[in-house]
């Protein structure tokens, strides 16, 4: 048995799914099956009680993991400590990231990341923010980047920015040249939203409930970047993250009011699977991005 063995038998496991541990592990769903039996064949043992209509380990299978858990922390943990003691950050960070931090928070911090340890390679991936849960439990990515973090007993989640949500609406709209609208004001407007599973659209349905307002959005997207175009062309008014409009406010697509009184926030965080060794890459990365905030990394660096 080696190491590539037990790796490919315990993402079997965390994620019971053939089809996921051979795309995390580069091989077809066949290799999968085949270093399986021939794990039962060396133990001489079953692995997965076939009887069960889901995935489910023998008492031997259960054994199996634990220790091939155990073997893959240590040596993780060993080459981790190794590259430390050698000052080496090398290696690669696979990311699974919602879109609007991926396509407006993440870029500056990746090139000022990439410039200083050239000898990393950032993997970037772009999904709704269930499937960033998903990926980091099934151990598909190193870290996952989500707005309005949600408690996981098998997560670890750090903190790292906070975005300011504003109102956003087309030049020619009623409340285009203020810089602020009353929170009750909003119902009189046409209101784009997210789609309801999206963290923003929940944040955004609390506030208005707690506030007694009945605002039913006519068009819901998955995207900030579809809500922005529909803006844009006078669908309605919107409620974004501030960071995400920069673009637009440049080229003056949109105007930008703060709601009277308030300030709304939507809190970022970094998310990892709870006993995941963090490499000298991870540890660098982590720190970069709860160290400095978006705009000093811009300023800095002239983005």
């Amino acid at each position: 048995m080696h190491l590539e063995n037990f790796k490919i038998f315990t993402d079997l496991v965390d994620s019971q799914s053939f089809s996921r541990a051979a795309k995390i592990n580069g091989i077809t769903q066949s290799a999968v099956s085949q270093q399986m039996r021939a794990m039962e064949k060396h133990f001489d043992v079953l692995i997965v009680d076939r009887a069960q209509k889901h995935f489910r380990l023998t008492t031997e299978g259960q054994k199996i993991y634990d220790s091939a858990k155990q073997f893959l922390h240590l040596y993780d943990q060993l080459s981790s400590e190794l590259q430390e003691m050698r000052k080496t950050v090398s290696g690669e960070i696979h990311i699974s990231t919602i879109y609007s931090i991926g396509l407006h928070e993440l870029p500056a911090y990746v090139k000022v990341f990439m410039k200083d340890f050239p000898g990393v390679n950032v993997r970037v991936e772009y999904r709704r923010s269930n499937m960033v849960y998903e990926d980091v439990l099934h151990n598909e990515v190193d870290l996952g980047l989500v707005a309005f973090p949600i408690k996981h007993r098998q997560l670890e989640t750090i903190s790292f920015h906070e975005d300011q949500l504003v109102i956003i609406c087309a030049p020619n709209h009623p409340l285009a040249g203020r810089k602020e609208v009353a929170i009750e004001e909003l119902s009189q407007y046409e209101f784009i939203g997210f789609d309801p599973d999206i963290p923003t659209r929940k944040a955004t349905d609390q506030m208005f409930k707690d506030n007694k307002l009945d605002i039913k959005p006519v068009r819901e997207f998955d995207n900030v970047e579809t809500v922005k175009r529909a803006v844009e062309i006078g669908a309605g008014i919107a409620l974004v993250p501030e960071t995400t409009i920069l673009p637009e406010l440049r080229q003056k697509l949109v105007c930008r009011l703060q709601i009277k009184g308030r300030k709304l926030v939507r809190p970022l965080a970094i998310i990892y699977r709870k006993g995941r060794v963090l490499t000298p890459a991870l540890k660098q990365f982590i720190e970069l991005l709860t160290t400095k905030n978006l705009m000093q990394v811009v300023q800095e660096n002239g983005f």
